[in-house]
């Protein structure tokens, strides 16, 4: 594990160097904006508490076509839902974050109810460890920094898998969550397929 560690410092000292070369201009932008929205007062109208209306957290995917497109589909607002999101709105693992982030919405923060909500026309579908480590390496991550992480026990073929089916992603996911052992039982959890075209859901038995 110390050995892991240190190469993950010498990794993450590779990395930041690199990052010092990149542009961040689109970043300026949203930083430029957001001073006149802190200024002008327009976070007024989104203050609300850290505990969740609806007693709901949402699990789904980054996709950017749902950041406007499901909240409006739902009827959701500031301070309504816990929102979940990443790549193919699933779960890697039975302790990945997505887990972690479920449990802490139920037991510290008031869910009841859980949605799990995959997509039509999802990037994370047909990816696999073999493609997306071969793009790593073609954006110039190092086949031996690769190597090490197998070592130290990363599993690329799971952690980097995709889907071929976004319904059997989606009941999977819904499975692993309603029979986790760490998942109180009166925790309701459901899961839906939301077209993004129209907005319209749905259920996934």
């Amino acid at each position: 594990m110390a050995l892991c560690l240190a190469i993950w410092q010498e990794i993450r000292y590779d990395g930041e160097n690199a990052k010092k070369k990149g542009n961040d201009n689109m970043i300026e932008q949203l930083l430029a904006y957001n001073r006149d929205f802190v200024q002008s007062g327009a976070y007024r109208k989104f203050q609300t508490s850290k505990y969740p209306d609806k007693k709901i957290a949402i699990l789904t995917c980054m996709d950017t076509r749902l950041v406007e497109l499901l909240p409006a589909a739902l009827g959701i607002k500031n301070g309504d839902v816990k929102m979940i999101k990443n790549a193919g709105g699933m779960i890697t693992g039975p302790f990945d974050s997505a887990v972690r982030s479920l449990l802490v919405g139920i037991v510290e923060l008031g869910v009841e109810e859980v949605m799990v909500i995959g997509h039509t026309d999802c990037g994370v579908s047909h990816i696999n460890a073999e493609m997306m480590i071969r793009h790593l390496i073609q954006r110039g991550i190092s086949q031996d920094h690769i190597d090490m992480m197998r070592y130290c026990g990363i599993d690329f073929e799971e952690w980097l898998r995709g889907f071929d089916c976004v319904e059997s992603s989606v009941a999977e996911t819904v499975d692993l969550l309603r029979n986790h052992p760490l998942m109180p039982a009166d925790v309701v959890i459901k899961g839906y397929i939301i077209n993004t075209e129209t907005g319209e859901l749905t259920p996934q038995e």
